[in-house]
């Protein structure tokens, strides 16, 4: 025989034995492969498998994720915000209780804004309770905010001649 066909042969054979092998795992794996064992071999593998489930889902549930309640100091200054917008009436107590969830959705809903998940930012940053930015070197002159006018516009300092960081070098 020629070499070649013996290391064609050589290779079909892997290849069938491969796809052999992964669907066997694969008939292993499957639960509706139970058609051979018995009913308490059934349950035992059922069982197990519930067991491994709830572990997973009971590791999950224990993660929790993002901001769970609203610092106390933080609902003050929400609420102080409210109350000079007229959405709430008293004192701000600091307290992020219903009255102060119900002013804010209200708040939110005023201006279009989604009312489900509360404080938005949009509405804590037109309230004045924005991002801090008492962390900046240069406050002053940070750019915090995307600049007024089009984007592709160059403001030169004089009309008419051209802008002397844009000219080619």
């Amino acid at each position: 025989m020629d070499l070649r066909v013996v290391a064609t042969r050589l290779a079909n054979a892997a290849c069938a034995l491969l796809l052999l092998g992964v669907l066997t795992s694969a008939q292993s794996n499957n639960p509706s492969s139970d058609a051979g064992k018995t009913s308490t071999q059934k349950a035992g593998s059922v069982a197990a498998h519930k067991t491994k489930s709830k572990k997973t889902r009971k590791s999950a549930s224990r993660r929790t994720r993002g901001q769970q309640k609203i610092d106390p100091k933080r609902a003050q200054e929400i609420q102080e915000a409210l109350i000079r917008a007229h959405y709430l009436d008293g004192k701000p107590s600091g307290v992020w209780n219903d009255a102060t969830q119900k002013a804010m959705q209200r708040y939110q809903a005023d201006n279009n804004w989604q009312s489900k998940t509360t404080p938005d930012a949009r509405a804590l940053i037109k309230l004045g309770l924005g991002p801090d930015h008492d962390h900046l070197l240069n406050p002053e002159s940070a750019m915090t905010t995307q600049p007024q006018g089009t984007h592709g516009a160059s403001i030169s300092s004089q009309p008419g001649k051209p802008d002397p960081d844009k000219q080619q070098r």
